[in-house]
Parts: C-alpha cells; structure tokens; sequence
C-alpha cells in the first residue's frame, strides 16, 4: 500500500492579553521560539498571525504527537512572551485595517497586486498535504475529492464573526477569501498535461509567477508530491486537526484504492458542489447538502455516516479510525463556530468568545511543561 504521509499546517492568531485583539508581534514569537521551533514556525501575510507547521508524518499517530508537541512549546513561547495565540477561522472583533502587512517581497507584491483584498484577508485555515504516488494519480484524486470538499468543511466551520459582527455563517471566513483569484473548489481536468498546460499559460501570460498562486480548495500541490487541503477554518482543539487530517488521509487512500480495482467515481459540475459548499459556509454540521445521486436534500449527519462509511475498508490499514471517529463528538459538541456563537448568546461579549477560543486551543496542553 502505498504510504499515505501526512503534514499539517496550522495559522495561530497572535493575542494581545489585555485587549484580547489581535497583535502584530509575530517576531517576538518566532525570535521567543526559534530555540526549539525554528523549522516549525513561519511568517505569514499578517504580523498578527503565524503558521506552525510538522514535518512528514508517517501516520496520523505521529502527526497527533509532532503537533501536540509543538503547540506546547508555541503556547509557552506566547505566554513567555506575555502574549496568547488561538485557533479560530477569523478574530471575532478584529479589524484588518489596524493589522500590519509582514514586510517581505511575496507579501509586498501580493498587496501591490490586490490592494485591499489582501490586506483585508485576515483569516486563517487549517492546510493539510497527504502524500499521493504520482501527479497524474493526483489530478485523478483532485476530480474525485472536490465532491468530498464540503462534507470535510462543514466539520471545520470556525469563523461566525467578522469585525465585530455575527455574520450569521458558520464559517465566514470562506466568503472573505472569495475575493481572492483562483480560490474555491478546483475545476475538472482530463488529465495532468491538461492541469499543468493550464498553469503554464498562466505563467506565460504574466498572470501568475509561480503555482503557488494558485489558492484553490483542494491542489495537487505544484512542488512537493502531496495533495493539498486547504478549504478548512483553522479548528480550536488539537483533537478537531487531527480529525481533519485522519479523514482526509483515508479519503486520499480510499480513492486511490479505487481506481487501482478500475473503478471510478461519479463526477459532479464544479457548479453543483458550490451549492454544497455555500450551505457548508452557511449551516456548517447544520446545513442539509445536495444528496446529487438522490437529487434531494439531507441533513449533514446522513452524509457524515455515508462518507465514514465510505472510507471504513481504509481506516483501520491507516490505524486512523479513533481519530476518524472524532467527527461524532464535534457532531455532538458543536464544531468551533456553534460553541463560539455559544459563549456569544451566553455572555453577548466578544472578549469572552475570545478567551474561550484560547482556552480551547490550550485545552489539554499544559503550560509548565516541557515537551522533550
């Protein structure tokens, strides 16, 4: 069987204690860190986030550990810091327009070429990367999981608030992001020559530099030989990530196991799962999606068993299924954005959304100790 690797990456908002806004110091994270996490932590297009990400994990056993690893050692660096970081899809009251560009050439040029559709993308996603045998086998795998796509983000929806607002989505970061080019569910292509004749062009036309500029949902990713996620809100606790990154290992592997038996999948118009994916942004676990076989629509439960089920002959090879069978328990407890809106209509103040939101990114994870 071929190995499924796994790398996660995760975008941490950087928190002010007394304001418990956003705070651009990202620096003084990585500066506090670089001891122990300096291959770990990254820059990113705000200073007040910053992105941690794993090496490549063999299994999702390793990948739980490396992470629970390195979100100790971020959240003591932060507190040392005298700062907090937290998970969260968007900050609940935040403004974009008081957060810092980092200054660096990718980013300057992103924000001289989208003006104020960069700067105002201050949200932050959970990117997951499973490796695949080969890219041909890859853009196959892309066709099959874009159907995938909104049943994985539903279980995601993190981000109900927007400077201030409840916008009255489950995850509003997704609508944020639109404004973005060559974001959503990726398009069907016929093959790789197909895939990459179409990055050419927009390499030759002066449209792109490189693929990286290339923020689809879902990417068959243009360097390393992995697939990549990267349509879900960034989740609060370890356990949500790792939930993430176990289904869609076993959704990778489940259809590569397909189409080695000869079978295929069903394909659907990039139209229809937009309407999945709008009422995913929407309702999150409590959206009815298209069921497109039936032609009617099902409430989310239904085609969370369906999709378990689908990958059930996968999980225990993946010795995933523990970590799979989280999604009943965030089904149960609400994903991130329902226990945000939660403490919201309990208390009717942000700031406490925002001290749960850390104290669920801590949860689990205690501070005094060190990992070895």
């Amino acid at each position: 069987m071929h190995q499924f690797t796994i790398g996660i990456e995760e975008e941490y908002q950087i928190i002010d204690v007394e304001s418990r806004d956003l705070i651009s110091h990202v620096s003084k994270i990585i500066e506090g860190g670089k001891a122990v996490l300096s291959e770990n932590l990254k820059h990113e297009m705000h200073e007040s986030m910053i992105e941690m990400e794993t090496g490549i994990c063999q299994n999702i056993k390793e990948a739980r550990a490396e992470l629970t690893n390195l979100r100790r050692h971020l959240i003591n660096t932060a507190h040392e810091q005298g700062l907090r970081v937290s998970g969260g899809g968007t900050h609940p009251f935040s403004n974009w327009e008081h957060n810092t560009i980092t200054n660096g050439e990718r980013y300057n040029k992103i924000v001289d070429d989208m003006g104020d559709v960069a700067r105002g993308n201050l949200i932050f996603g959970l990117h997951v990367h499973i490796g695949i045998p080969n890219r041909e086998e890859g853009v196959r795998i892309q066709n099959v999981m874009r159907y995938f796509l909104p049943h994985v983000y539903a279980l995601s929806t993190n981000s109900p608030f927007w400077i201030g607002r409840n916008t009255g989505f489950k995850s509003y970061r997704q609508e944020i992001f639109v404004k973005f080019p060559r974001t959503g569910i990726p398009s069907y292509f016929n093959s790789l020559a197909e895939f990459d004749s179409y990055v050419e062009l927009l390499v030759k036309t002066g449209t792109i530099d490189n693929a990286k500029k290339i923020w689809w949902d879902l990417r068959v990713h243009p360097f390393y030989p992995t697939i990549e996620f990267r349509i879900c809100d960034m989740p609060l606790r370890i356990e949500e990530t790792v939930c993430m990154a176990a289904i869609m290992q076993s959704l990778v592997a489940k259809i590569y196991k397909l189409h080695q038996q000869n079978l295929s999948f069903r394909s659907y118009r990039r139209l229809l799962l937009n309407e999945n994916k709008w009422r995913a942004s929407k309702s999150g676990i409590e959206a009815h999606l298209i069921d497109f076989g039936k032609e009617e629509s099902v409430p989310y439960p239904h085609l969370l068993k369906e999709l378990l089920e689908f990958i059930d002959d996968v999980v225990d090879e993946l010795d995933c299924r523990k970590e799979v069978e989280y999604a009943w328990t965030i089904l149960e407890n609400g994903t991130g954005a329902d226990r945000q809106l939660k403490v919201f209509h309990e208390t009717g103040d942000l700031t406490k959304v925002v001290d749960y939101m850390i104290s669920e990114t801590e949860y689990g994870i205690t501070h005094g100790e060190t990992a070895s």
